[in-house]
């Protein structure tokens, strides 16, 4: 007897997969986590949640909202060639993160893998090496899209294991924001957070939203609870805000403290 046709449903993106449609129209999940394919049978919700227990690590993207948007990359910077889905290697995988974490470390253009790096790394390999490694180095992708997605996913999942690491952070953590002005003269507020991380006190960027309306307390007030609501935190894991001296931080009846104080009154404010 054969087994059960599954048919791909929305809901399984829950659980990192995305659906792989081959040239003859069958369908199988594929991890958007490790890159690797499963059969229709295992398209069962149970065998699906037991991969993603054993594949996602701690901090990883987890919520489905942040899957639904990785999904949309994923999709459309994988490798479907006309007659099927050819599997990425690690080791081309990890070459291409790696390059990407150097553009974005550098602060390069990220069409300066195609441009210079590739062809860089390809002549050195025909000049120093066989010719063979200079085929296994042309397969590595460097395209301007891909170094994009790649620094995307490195910064969703270091955003995830800090938001991981402040929801199980034993003491209740700390926060300092500013709100500046950028080149374009918008106004972005910065948010740095400082907590407890096993037997260390850990201190990070943790985001730099714009302020799309006003700089008045109750927006910055708003945009940190709209935050804090998407992300699983809230007020009762803070301890302690401090702000610069801005009359929207300093105000004594509608400031940003008294609007903290007022949900959170345990909460110390300082300027």
């Amino acid at each position: 007897m054969s087994s059960k046709n599954r048919k791909w449903s929305e809901d399984y993106v829950r659980y990192g997969f995305t659906c792989l449609t081959e040239w003859d129209g069958s369908q199988y999940p594929q991890c958007m986590l490790c890159n690797v394919k499963l059969s229709n049978s295992s398209r069962a919700p149970a065998k699906l949640r037991e991969h993603f227990k054993k594949t996602a690590r701690r901090g990883a993207v987890q919520r489905l909202d942040e899957f639904k948007l990785k999904r949309v990359r994923f999709d459309a910077s994988a490798t479907l060639p006309i007659l099927g889905f050819v599997p990425i290697d690690k080791p081309i995988l990890t070459a291409s993160y790696e390059v990407a974490y150097l553009i974005a470390k550098q602060g390069k253009p990220h069409t300066v893998g195609k441009t210079l790096i590739k062809p860089a790394a390809l002549k050195m390999a025909n000049i120093m090496l066989v010719k063979a490694a200079e085929n296994k180095l042309s397969l590595v992708t460097l395209s301007n899209d891909t170094i994009r997605c790649r620094i995307d996913d490195m910064g969703d999942n270091i955003f995830g294991q800090v938001v991981a690491d402040l929801v199980a952070s034993p003491t209740k953590f700390s926060l300092q924001l500013d709100e500046t002005t950028d080149v374009s003269n918008l106004s972005q507020l910065i948010l740095f957070v400082r907590y407890v991380k096993g037997d260390e006190i850990k201190e990070d960027f943790l985001f730099c939203k714009p302020l799309t309306t006003t700089t008045k307390a109750a927006d910055v007030k708003k945009l940190v609870d709209d935050f804090f609501r998407s992300n699983g935190l809230s007020w009762n894991m803070v301890s302690a805000v401090c702000s610069d001296g801005a009359p929207a931080m300093l105000g004594y009846n509608s400031g940003f403290g008294v609007l903290v104080k007022a949900d959170a009154p345990h909460i110390i404010v300082t300027h």
